[in-house]
């Protein structure tokens, strides 16, 4: 680890903080329906919308009624993805001649898109036409990010009401949330990134003359679009292949940087949004706090790593940090960084091979989605993610004082601990099922590339980033099988709905209670004692649910390395 390498990470650090309360301010003003500088020109347009889908932001719905619009929109927008990759072949803007997407793996891919995991079975500059990535992929890359985030904004309204039935409109969050956030921020980020020298063009695929004479295809397209929402969503899908690590979706340090900062930007803000309409900001802060400890101890673990290099090629007499797999653009520090930003938050963007980093280096990244996922998160789904464990983490302060929990004056009972414990059990029960079956069938075996604890891991991270809707992956497994391509689909949904439901079971829960006024026993939740109960209750439960699992790989990989055994 290097002075130089830790300067970068704090500056990063330092840019999230400073856009936290901006951000978080402009958000509580659109989702409280506030005039923002904006309004003028969108106002219109919103309204108009609501007119046509016959609703109106004053029409408020049950938990259920907002429940099923969810899951009824995110149905009709599968339907749409699968049947633009069935119908590719057949459709414009395909200036590549792509060919109708194979069932499976259109089914994996619409189920990955639509639960903003983006996990990727193939190559997306051979597969999917400019039509698909457009229409298709980026379409959902903003309705799977507005969802998660609409998720969010009502869980926090079920704190903020004194009472009442209702917790806010589907339709009006999904459509401020669009509308007022991710489409302005996502056109000044596409101009950046096409400064910046990201492709953005319809235009045909490029032949070139290498230096040796050979025949060479280069890929292009609408790719700045696609990335600005890739990172801003916390989506992950690339436009190409090697997603981030390729030169045409980051070419160098500043889009580096700023790919970083998108990923973390609208999670963190999110923890202020919280405070302010709870009105006490420093709820917010506490909880970014918490999300904070968890991520520095996973950056200082896995630069350690990555920077201490490979005990077996340290025996070959060779010195240095381990640079197999990363970019020599970005280096050690950048490369281990956004590994675990892309982990923490459920983006799945890579900027190097995350099955070239040593055990331990690998293993952080696993860490962060068995942990659900909740350090800044996924746009809203950290934040309800978190709020899951918060509500555990009270329940656990009221059983030590004797006390019923409550939390920002609502009392937490027995139904929210237990549609919260719903809630965080759903992911183990995906993916260590899953991997489980997959290391003793041959199919499942089969698309193994290494043998051993490393090819356990790469099984395990298949199953975790799927019900963890991240979409990173070890590369050397191969996913696009029949087996791997219906049972990481059928992951990725049990992690995204089988917690939105209990999310918004939670909230409906506890809009229908009155606030409590604080009192002296009630249990301070913006100091360092609660942000040390809740980093506490995360580790707790994570760690005895997924460790057994979770050493059976990089663990022992990372013991046989340092006596020089390989598998």
């Amino acid at each position: 680890m290097t002075f130089n390498g830790w300067m970068q990470i704090l500056v990063y650090c330092g840019i999230v903080v400073l856009l936290v309360k901006p951000l978080g301010g402009y958000m509580y003003r659109v989702f409280s329906g506030d005039r923002t500088f904006l309004s003028p020109i969108l106002g219109p347009v919103e309204r108009s919308l609501y007119r046509i889908s016959g609703t109106s932001e004053r029409e408020e719905q049950h938990w259920t009624t907002y429940a099923a619009a969810l899951l009824f929109f995110n149905l009709a927008g599968f339907v749409v993805l699968y049947a633009l990759q069935r119908l590719q072949g057949s459709l414009p803007y395909n200036p590549a001649g792509m060919s109708s997407v194979e069932p499976g793996l259109a089914f994996n891919t619409a189920a990955s898109f639509m639960t903003n995991t983006n996990w990727q079975n193939y190559g997306g500059e051979s597969t999917m036409s400019y039509l698909v990535q457009m229409a298709g992929l980026t379409v959902q890359n903003f309705l799977s990010a507005a969802t998660g985030i609409a998720i969010a904004i009502a869980l926090i309204r079920s704190f903020t009401k004194a009472s009442g039935k209702s917790i806010g409109n589907f339709w009006v969050d999904m459509t401020r949330c669009t509308l007022y956030l991710l489409l302005p921020l996502c056109m000044v980020l596409t101009l950046v990134y096409v400064y910046l020298g990201i492709p953005q063009t319809l235009g045909a695929y490029l032949d070139a003359t290498t230096l040796e004479g050979a025949r060479q295809t280069i890929a292009v397209g609408p790719v700045a679009s696609q990335i600005a929402i890739k990172m801003l969503g916390t989506n992950g899908g690339g436009f190409f292949n090697a997603n981030a690590a390729h030169p045409f979706e980051n070419p160098d340090a500043i889009s580096n940087l700023i790919q970083m900062v998108s990923i973390f930007a609208i999670g963190a803000a999110l923890t202020n949004v919280f405070g302010r309409m709870n009105g006490d900001q420093r709820q917010g802060w506490s909880i970014l706090t918490a999300m904070g400890v968890l991520f520095i101890a996973g950056v200082a673990v896995c630069y350690w790593a990555e920077a201490s290099g490979n005990p077996l090629v340290h025996a070959l007499g060779i010195d240095g940090g381990n640079m197999e797999g990363k970019e020599t653009r970005f280096g050690i520090a950048l490369s281990a960084l956004f590994a675990v930003i892309t982990t923490a938050a459920s983006c799945g963007a890579v900027n190097a091979m995350h099955d070239s980093f040593t055990a331990l280096g690998g293993m952080i990244p696993i860490i962060n989605m068995q942990l659900g996922e909740v350090i800044v998160g996924g746009v809203g789904a950290g934040l309800y993610g978190i709020l899951m464990y918060i509500v555990i983490a009270v329940f656990v302060a009221g059983l030590m004082v004797g006390r019923t929990p409550e939390y920002l004056g609502k009392k937490i009972e027995a139904k929210e601990v237990k549609m919260a414990m719903l809630a965080i059990l759903c992911l183990p029960l995906a993916m260590l099922i899953f991997t489980a079956i997959a290391v003793v069938l041959p199919t499942g075996v089969a698309s193994m590339a290494n043998a051993g604890p490393h090819g356990f891991s790469e099984v395990l991270y298949a199953y975790t980033s799927a019900a963890a809707n991240n979409g990173s992956a070890f590369g050397g497994l191969t996913g696009n099988t029949p087996w791997y391509n219906i049972t990481l689909a059928i992951g990725m949904l049990m992690g995204r709905f089988l917690v939105i439901i209990p999310a918004l079971a939670i909230a409906g829960s506890l809009v229908a209670k009155k606030t409590v006024p604080a009192s002296a026993g009630t249990f301070p939740t913006d100091g360092p004692l609660f942000v040390g109960l809740l980093v506490g209750v995360i580790l707790i439960v994570g760690g005895l649910t997924f460790f057994p699992a979770l050493a059976v790989g990089p663990i022992v990989e990372h013991l046989a390395g340092i006596h020089g055994q390989t598998f």
